[in-house]
């Protein structure tokens, strides 16, 4: 029999009703104890006003959601195939012989859609507010005063030493083991953060321990000629690890611009495995919706026939939270090159998919 429009409709909308509510209750959930913790960070530096941690838990919030979001798919897919298996709905449906799959295909494209969505709107969301977030939090909690950024222009960074303040820009940067090389380098150096002082132009600059060591350096200071200086000494207050911490994380690239960010660094020779990780588990986010779906009607459309509700439900919710620390695990090992990039974020989707096709083919076919 042929599942109508009707009943994929009613079906459709249980599902988005019980998803929202429960993605909501879980923001409302992340936004009181980021609130709480933030507020404890902050208890010891009385410069931060209560308006600045709302504002940091707020911008932090979307980013969370994300995290959120497959649990919010699980849980809200229980609840309905909960809801319509005890009003004995399903139950119907079956007898007017409507298979489980038919009845499932509605949900599972509603979970794909919210795949794309999570991908195409409230990543780029997240991406913005978190960047903001760490920016504020750097310099408010942590009190970094080193900021790097590396776009198809070339490098960007800004460090402290004694004399103040310098931002340095470089069109070409080469990492090699552990030596760091910029080319066609300019230094803007200020005093007090904001007092221009002068402006160094050099063919090549290399980082050494506590200096910038630039050659063929040209020299400008306000009112001053400008001078050459073969080699040239600049105090910095950073070193390869604290550079390579201080690119944009993946979580702060927008889904649409991580696949050019990742090209910039591997040609300037650093290592990109987090940040295509990261791109593809958000090419897989999609499935792993779906996969979702299938786990939560494989503990949930029992009901009608075994009891022990409660039990099938807290195995489903085990389920859901063993697959969250194996995705875990194996980004883990993708992040240490242990398995290929691909294959740690693909895993999860994959397995969880398998998983639910697998018992649902054997409680319903078999």
């Amino acid at each position: 029999m042929r599942l109508s429009p009707t009943l994929s409709v009613y079906i459709g909308r249980n599902f988005l009703l019980t998803f929202f509510t429960m993605f909501g209750l879980f923001l409302m959930l992340i936004l009181l104890f980021d609130t709480v913790e933030l507020m404890r960070r902050a208890a010891a530096k009385p410069e931060i006003t209560f308006g600045m941690v709302m504002e940091m838990a707020f911008l932090k919030l979307p980013h969370m959601g994300q995290q959120a979001f497959p649990f919010a798919v699980l849980f809200g897919g229980m609840a309905a195939f909960w809801r319509l298996t005890r009003t004995h709905e399903l139950v119907i449906t079956r007898a007017a012989g409507v298979s489980v799959w038919q009845f499932l295909l509605p949900v599972l494209g509603l979970a794909f859609m919210l795949g794309l969505f999570q991908i195409g709107v409230l990543n780029p969301l997240a991406s913005t507010t978190i960047s903001r977030y760490e920016r504020i939090e750097a310099v408010n909690l942590k009190g970094h005063k080193s900021f790097l950024a590396l776009s198809q222009n070339g490098l960007w960074l800004r460090q402290s030493n004694a004399d103040g303040q310098s931002v340095v820009h470089s069109r070409f940067v080469l990492q090699t083991g552990k030596d760091v090389e910029l080319r066609d380098v300019v230094v803007f150096n200020y005093k007090d953060n904001d007092t221009f002082t002068g402006r160094l132009d050099a063919e090549h600059a290399s980082l050494e321990d506590g200096f910038w060591h630039l050659k063929n350096a040209w020299v400008h200071t306000p009112e001053e000629s400008p001078r050459l200086e073969k080699d040239f000494w600049l105090a910095t207050d950073l070193t390869l690890n604290r550079i390579q911490d201080s690119f944009a994380p993946p979580e702060t690239m927008s889904f649409w611009d991580l696949p050019g960010f990742i090209g910039t660094l591997e040609k300037a020779g650093f290592s990109a495995v987090r940040h295509r990780l990261y791109w593809h588990s958000l090419l897989a986010s999609p499935f792993l919706m779906c996969a979702m779906v299938l786990i939560a009607a494989t503990f949930t459309l029992r009901h009608s026939r075994q009891g022990g509700g409660i039990t099938i439900i807290g195995a489903g919710v085990l389920t859901g939270f063993i697959l969250y620390f194996f995705s875990d695990i194996v980004f883990a090992l993708g992040l240490s090159d242990s398995i290929p990039v691909t294959l740690a974020a693909w895993t999860p989707s994959g397995v969880a998919t398998l998983l639910g096709l697998a018992t649902l083919l054997h409680l319903e076919d078999g």
